[in-house]
C-alpha cells in the first residue's frame, strides 16, 4: 500500500477512465487509486474492476445509485481512513485535473492541511472552457468569497490534497451537500476547524468525451447553502460580541496561503 489514495468518483465515464487511471498510475506519485462508481449503466463499473484485477494498486467501490459527488467522495474517505492512508486526494474522471500535478500537490502536504489545486490565481488557467462556464465558476468564487468572508480564490474546484490527519479534524458526518456544493462545504469546514490552507496553479482542461454534471439544480443549491452559511457565521459573531464580548476569529486572515506560482512542465 502506498502512503497517498486518489479518490476518482465515476458516473458513466467508461470513456475517460483507461485515460485517466493509465496517467495517474504514470504520474510518478507513489498513490493507489479507488475508483468510486455509482452504478454506472455504461459500464464504468466493471471497467474499473478489470483495472483492479491486473493492478494491485487500483480498488474499486461500488454503490448502487447516483447518490451525489458528496456522497462519493465521504465513502471514499471513509474507506481509506479505515486503511491508514497519510493523505487523501480528490480528481476528477474525465481528464479536467492533470494527473502529472500529484507530486506537487502531494509535496505541500509537508507544510499544510490542505492543499487547492486552483484555477484562478497567479499561473492558473482552464483551456477550452466556453466563457459561460468561466463566468460561473469565477463568479461563485467571488460570491462564496464575499458571503463567507474568506480569501480563497478558487472555492469551488475539486482537485484536492488531505493530509489524513486533517480529514479527522473535520465532523465529515455533518457535511451537509451532496453535489458540487460538497467542494464549498468541505472548504468552508477545513477553514473553521483552522486547518492550514495552501492554493497552487493548476491548468484545468475541459473534459473531451462524456457530458458535465454540472446543472442549474446544482447552482441553485451552492447559492442557496452558501448564504445560509454566510448569514449563520455573521449571526454567531453578533452574539460572541453582545453576549461573551469577543470576536470571531477570523477565517479571512489566517490558515489560507498562495503558493509558488509554478505548474509541473509536463502538465502545461
Amino acid at each position: 500500500m502506498n502512503d497517498a489514495l486518489v479518490i476518482i468518483p465515476t458516473y458513466d465515464e467508461r470513456e475517460n477512465l483507461d485515460m485517466i487511471v493509465g496517467r495517474t498510475l504514470a504520474s510518478g506519485a507513489s498513490v493507489d487509486v479507488l475508483v468510486v462508481d455509482d452504478g454506472s449503466p455504461d459500464g464504468t463499473g466493471d471497467l474499473a474492476e478489470a483495472w483492479a484485477e491486473r493492478e494491485p494498486r487500483v480498488h474499486v467501490m461500488h454503490r448502487t445509485e447516483k447518490a451525489g459527488l458528496g456522497a462519493a467522495y465521504l465513502a471514499g474517505f471513509a474507506w481509506g481512513l479505515q486503511r491508514g492512508y497519510d493523505a487523501i486526494v480528490e480528481m476528477d474522471a474525465d481528464g479536467s485535473h492533470h494527473p502529472e500535478d500529484l507530486p506537487r500537490l502531494l509535496a505541500l502536504l509537508a507544510d499544510d492541511d490542505l492543499v487547492l489545486g486552483s484555477r484562478w490565481v497567479p499561473g492558473g488557467e482552464v483551456e477550452n472552457w466556453p466563457l459561460r462556464r468561466e463566468l460561473l465558476s469565477r463568479g461563485g468564487s467571488w460570491y462564496t468569497r464575499g458571503a463567507l468572508g474568506i480569501r480563497v480564490a478558487d472555492t469551488t474546484g475539486g482537485f484536492r490534497a488531505f493530509r489524513a490527519s486533517a480529514l479527522r479534524r473535520i465532523d465529515l458526518g455533518a457535511v451537509e451537500s451532496r453535489g458540487y456544493c460538497f467542494q464549498v462545504d468541505l472548504l468552508w469546514r477545513a477553514l473553521q476547524a483552522g486547518l492550514r490552507v495552501v492554493e497552487t496553479p493548476i491548468c484545468f482542461t475541459e473534459r473531451v468525451h462524456g457530458d458535465s454534471k454540472m446543472s442549474g439544480s446544482i447552482v441553485r443549491e451552492s447559492l442557496s447553502k452558501v448564504t445560509l452559511w454566510g448569514l449563520r457565521r455573521r449571526a454567531r459573531a453578533v452574539v460572541e460580541l453582545v453576549v461573551r464580548h469577543r470576536r470571531l476569529p477570523s477565517v479571512r486572515t489566517t490558515s489560507h496561503r498562495v503558493g509558488p506560482a509554478t505548474r509541473s512542465a509536463s502538465a502545461r
